[in-house]
């Protein structure tokens, strides 16, 4: 096992169904004794809890978790001497929480707010987001607006992140590797 001793913000970006998801939890279980999965989705039908089921199965026990929707800031500021590793997953539903049900005008406090606690923090965080501009444009306000704010999400976080890759049918690519 390879074994990152640096603390590491590694950004993990690609469209739905890539594998991104999967290889940021090869990507820490390889590089980290200890880790915790953040996860920002809700459960709000049948369809969505099996889901859940699947990768709570898939992840097995050695994985801390942590639920949260919204104050996901709050999470990596109180857990980070709890486990070397974080993983986030998704950056693009907590927008979408936070977007619908804090408003438009929070999401830069809620924005700021994480950017600050990942760069404060003294433990490894990986973080999984959607690529969603290489779509259609969307056909109702709220759709571009979200599209917007993700991809400015993207940007803000890739900017701070040591290490920023793109999955496309299971395969990375880097698009910034920090260097030793």
């Amino acid at each position: 096992m390879t074994h990152t001793a640096k603390k590491e913000i590694v950004l993990v970006l690609g469209g739905a169904r890539s594998g991104k998801s999967s290889w940021a939890l090869e990507y820490i279980e390889k590089s980290y004794h200890s880790y915790i999965f953040l996860a920002t989705a809700e459960v709000m039908d049948e369809e969505m809890a099996d889901r859940v089921d699947l990768h709570r199965k898939a992840r097995g026990p050695k994985w801390q978790l942590r639920e949260e929707p919204l104050e996901i800031a709050d999470v990596v500021k109180s857990n980070a001497g709890s486990a070397e590793a974080m993983l986030i997953d998704c950056m693009t539903i907590w927008l979408s929480n936070v977007l619908l049900k804090k408003g438009a005008e929070k999401v830069p406090v809620y924005q700021n707010a994480l950017l600050e606690a990942l760069v404060q923090s003294n433990q490894s965080v990986v973080i999984v987001s959607n690529e969603v501009g290489s779509g259609i444009v969307p056909e109702h306000p709220l759709g571009r607006q979200y599209r917007d704010m993700a991809g400015s999400l993207n940007q803000k976080l890739a900017a701070v992140a040591d290490q920023v890759l793109l999955i496309v049918a299971g395969l990375p690519i880097f698009l910034k590797q920090s260097h030793p």
